[in-house]
């Protein structure tokens, strides 16, 4: 079922759109207290993050020493751990499985599509995914994770209509923040045509489709797009893809979760490809 404006084919080179617009201007970026020990364990191996202050239980403190030990190596600048209370963590994160750990840290540098598309300009394969307005950070965490684990390079959000990067996402994403960027864009329409003249086939996920990812055998750089639960993928966006596919669901429950959705797409693609 294709949708697309552009009479492209999957391994296409750049197909003819506008050129990218400026980014446009931001405030200040959150500085997230980032929690939980495998978050606080990647954000300190991550040669990227500018780490202020760690805050740690004696149980926790045992269990980042090896990380510590190792970004000390590597010559990266890390803060002494402050032992304290889990009372004390308990009062700082209402609520949240913090495990002893907690680490303030600056946001991670913005990049942008351009530097998605540049990076994966000398390989064969790619996929990068986008996500319409989907606005739940324990979603947005949980695809990134799928993300990381499935080989995405890239996961692409709106300026409006996605989360902040928060500790509940970066919790929900378990260390996947710091292994694929989360790439911020003002137009995701826009962004489909820039990622086209990429060379990029994009493909929305939908139920409307009437093929799976299985039956269209997809190679090359792919865009995979995931609408919001509930609403799904919008007109417009639908309209930029090349192609829209469903998931093979059957019984009582037709549709899943939009992280779930994501995670089965991931593999599906990742499974293609080696095979």
């Amino acid at each position: 079922m294709t949708r697309s404006r552009h009479p492209r084919k999957p391994g296409d080179g750049p197909a003819p759109g506008p050129r990218r617009q400026p980014r446009a201007e931001r405030g200040p970026a959150p500085s997230p207290l980032i929690y939980g020990l495998h978050p606080v364990q990647a954000a300190l191996a991550n040669p990227e993050r500018r780490c202020r202050r760690l805050l740690v239980t004696e149980a926790a403190r045992d269990a980042l020493a090896a990380t510590l030990a190792d970004a000390a190596a590597r010559g990266l600048s890390r803060p002494q751990p402050t032992v304290v209370e889990r009372a004390e963590l308990d009062r700082l994160l209402p609520g949240a499985v913090h495990q002893g750990a907690a680490l303030e840290a600056a946001p991670l540098p913005d990049l942008d599509l351009d530097d998605v598309a540049r990076a994966a300009s000398g390989r064969e394969r790619d996929v990068v995914v986008l996500l319409d307005q989907v606005t739940d950070p324990h979603n947005v965490g949980a695809i990134l994770r799928s993300a990381a684990a499935f080989g995405a390079s890239a996961v692409v959000v709106q300026e409006r209509n996605a989360p902040d990067v928060t500790g509940t996402l970066a919790k929900s994403a378990s260390g996947a923040l710091e292994a694929v960027p989360l790439v911020r864009v003002v137009n995701l329409a826009r962004a489909l045509g820039e990622l086209q003249q990429a060379g990029y086939w994009c493909v929305g996920l939908d139920e409307s489709g009437t093929r799976t990812l299985a039956e269209m055998g997809l190679s090359g750089r792919v865009a995979l797009v995931l609408g919001a639960e509930g609403t799904g993928l919008r007109r417009l966006t639908m309209e930029r893809c090349d192609d829209v596919a469903r998931l093979p669901t059957r019984g009582p429950i037709g549709s899943l979760n939009v992280s779930n959705a994501a995670a089965v797409a991931l593999y599906e693609l990742a499974r293609t490809a080696a095979g």
